[in-house]
């Protein structure tokens, strides 16, 4: 059976065009018409593919590979075998994702899940509702009254637009997404299956059982957002919740109501953050980060995966611990903890002995 493509078959480009795309120097300038068509890693690479070399201890998959040419810094390029084109730079793993952005433009957005452009028959569109020249909405997906959406953006199947929200141009809202009290600006990606502008979680407890708070607040997200399939955006309750400009979500992330979060920001996988905390400019948090409600997280503080957060983390910052701290405070505990451990199982005995112990 023929195994199935998911992209458009790429571009070709000559090492002459590579080298001037991403600012490289083509060793052996005899060699700039050499076709490329494909990027892959050095294990998998073949004549047609670039490939990349940045890290030492990959140099045994050097030696056997054989891809056409590789991207390599001026320091490792003596390892490369001649018969691989070199293209010198100082960055080689990003010279190859500009070198892929280029082979493969229709994978960098989700496009519609039937390959069709324009309004599907099956959609189900207010008339209330004005939508620009050059929106495709795919079928059965659902936009309410005053909804607003620019040009170039699709509309993924059995997604649902609430009454006057607004989406910018360029936008990817995937299949079975659902969007209520929000702005969305230009070049913005939403992932199936998130859900953006619900209530956010605001009860006040008294005799009679749990007040709900009115949440009155919007979803603002601002240009070249990326959200992750199965992100959670809660709306503000007494002020917006609000995504920076160029911040990239991953999946399954849990924003709460009014939260703030910067420009630029990473937030990765099944990472939660409580009402109304602060995220600055460029602030990253690792795989399953939980941040409480109203705490402060300093612009380029990083926290490790798994990390609570409670209160304030100060910008620069690098923490990480279940009750996060400065990273190198975290693993001198986390060491002295260990000795500890070790002292009271062994009696005391020093290493020497544990290791005698054990060995009899």
């Amino acid at each position: 059976m023929t195994q199935p493509t998911f992209f458009k078959p790429p571009v070709k480009l000559t090492l002459g065009e590579i080298a001037a795309m991403t600012g490289a120097q083509l060793a052996d300038p005899s060699r700039s018409g050499q076709v490329i068509s494909g990027v892959s890693t050095l294990e998998d690479a073949g004549p047609m593919h670039l490939a990349f070399f940045d890290k030492r201890k990959y140099s045994d998959e050097l030696d056997r590979c054989y891809a056409g040419a590789c991207l390599v810094n001026a320091k490792l390029q003596v390892q490369v075998p001649d018969r691989i084109a070199v293209l010198r730079v100082a960055h080689p793993y990003v010279a190859l994702v500009t070198v892929a952005r280029a082979l493969h433009a229709d994978s960098l957005r989700p496009l519609s899940a039937i390959g069709q452009e324009g309004i599907a028959p099956s959609a189900v569109i207010d008339p209330g509702a004005w939508l620009e020249d050059d929106v495709t909405v795919d079928p059965l997906a659902v936009i309410g009254p005053g909804a607003e959406i620019g040009a170039g953006t699709v509309i993924g199947a059995n997604a649902v637009i609430g009454a006057n929200v607004r989406i910018g141009r360029d936008c990817s809202i995937g299949p079975g997404n659902t969007i209520s009290h929000a702005l969305i600006g230009n070049d913005v990606i939403i992932h199936p299956g998130c859900r953006i502008g619900q209530d956010g979680y605001g009860y006040v407890p008294t005799p009679k059982g749990h007040m709900k708070v009115p949440q009155t607040g919007r979803v603002i997200i601002q240009n070249e957002v990326e959200i992750g399939a199965g992100t959670t955006i809660d709306r503000g309750g007494l002020r917006d919740t609000v995504i920076g400009e160029g911040t990239k979500i991953d999946n399954l992330v849990q924003i709460g109501h009014n939260v703030t979060i910067g420009r630029r920001c990473i937030i990765v996988s099944q990472s939660g953050i409580a009402g109304s905390s602060v995220l600055g400019d460029g602030a990253v948090l690792g795989a399953r980060v939980g941040v409480s409600d109203h705490a402060t997280i300093g612009a380029g503080a990083q926290l490790a995966a798994r990390s609570s957060v409670v209160g304030a983390v100060p910008a620069g910052a690098r923490w990480g611990g279940p009750i996060a701290k400065p990273v190198r405070q975290w693993m001198r505990e986390l060491y002295a903890v260990e000795l500890l451990a070790n002292r009271r199982m062994t009696g005391g005995k020093p290493d020497s002995a544990i290791s005698k112990d054990e060995d009899e």
